[in-house]
């Protein structure tokens, strides 16, 4: 009588443990997991070796911050209406922060404070937005860069002689400090004239045609500065195709593999570089840091550099034109 009575209660406490088990197995699969954090990434433009930089490094943050990611961005940075749609969209779809390259610095305003009204943070990056509601700008000092390419300028030219500026677009924030950084130092050598300024619109075919037409009307010319990577590599297309690299000396902006060749040809003497990989690293970073409510820095400068063929292969510079090979 004993052995049948001690069998009972072990199945009994077996049924027990088997549904303890089962009930607790339940509660696991019920409960829901953390959701990752989502961000919206709007860029000036999807075109170009600069921006795919930028997005390089939001990626990485992405991956070691544990967010995800969908990337926004017009085809042409002169877009600015499109690229306020693409804004009116990431905010639609309710992320928890933006990172936005704004393509203009008043009309870019009125979706930033919206974004904020909606409790949605923006961190932005590359240029800046009038409007107090951003949270952060990571970038480079726009007037500091145009002021190094008209040392660079001074440099390889001398302190005498014509100059041209090939700009991207007029009234646009980054193009005015840059002009004025560089105006401002090329004003310390009253030999020095700018016979021309021009507007490419970010338009590759634009600055190679701008070029050409600065050149036939003015065959004396000693120098340019070309004040972004498109209008850069116009710049440096009409100069080549015209045969006069080395004669009329090339000062660009940012760090293309095109841009890179002809710095080793002598096509281009020396070129402007920002660090667009960590623009976009430290956008996504300090994007994830104000979702979570916490207090990130108003300005973060990436810093700048003034490449040339004589120091483009220091191992520090390397690292900067090449972030992303390891």
């Amino acid at each position: 009588m004993d052995k049948p009575m001690k069998l009972g209660s072990l199945v009994l406490a077996v049924l027990a443990a088997v549904v303890s088990m089962s009930s607790c197995m339940q509660e696991t699969e019920t409960t829901p997991t953390a959701q990752k954090k989502h961000l919206e990434v709007v860029l000036r433009s999807q075109n170009g070796d600069y921006w795919k930089t930028v997005k390089m490094g939001a990626e990485v943050a992405a991956k070691e911050f544990d967010v995800t990611l969908d990337f926004r961005a017009p085809d042409d940075e002169a877009d600015v209406k499109g690229q306020i749609a693409l804004m009116e969209q990431s905010i639609k779809s309710g992320p928890d922060a933006i990172v936005l390259a704004a393509n203009d610095y008043k009309e870019l305003s009125d979706v930033v404070e919206t974004a904020a009204e909606q409790g949605i943070p923006v961190v932005t990056i590359d240029s800046e937005v009038e409007s107090r509601k951003a949270k952060s700008f990571i970038g480079a000092n726009n007037y500091d860069a145009g002021q190094m390419a008209g040392q660079q300028l001074i440099k390889l030219a001398g302190t005498q002689g014509n100059i041209a500026i090939v700009s991207f677009r007029q009234g646009e924030r980054n193009t005015e400090l840059r002009e004025q950084g560089l105006l401002d130092e090329i004003s310390k050598y009253p030999a020095i004239q700018v016979i021309a300024k021009v507007y490419s619109l970010t338009d590759r075919g634009t600055a190679d045609q701008l070029t050409q037409g600065i050149i036939e009307k003015y065959p004396h010319l000693d120098g340019i500065v070309a004040l972004n990577e498109i209008s850069s590599i116009g710049v440096a297309d009409a100069i080549q195709r015209m045969n006069l690299q080395g004669k009329v000396k090339i000062i660009t902006f940012d760090s293309t593999s095109e841009e890179l060749e002809m710095l080793q040809e002598g096509v281009i003497q020396a070129t402007i570089i920002q660090n667009p990989f960590s623009i976009g690293y430290l956008g996504v970073k300090n994007a994830v840091e104000a979702s979570h409510g916490k207090k990130i820095p108003d300005r973060v400068a990436t810093g700048i550099k003034a490449i040339d063929l004589s120091n483009m292969f220091w191992s520090d510079n390397q690292k900067l034109l090449f972030p992303f090979i390891k």
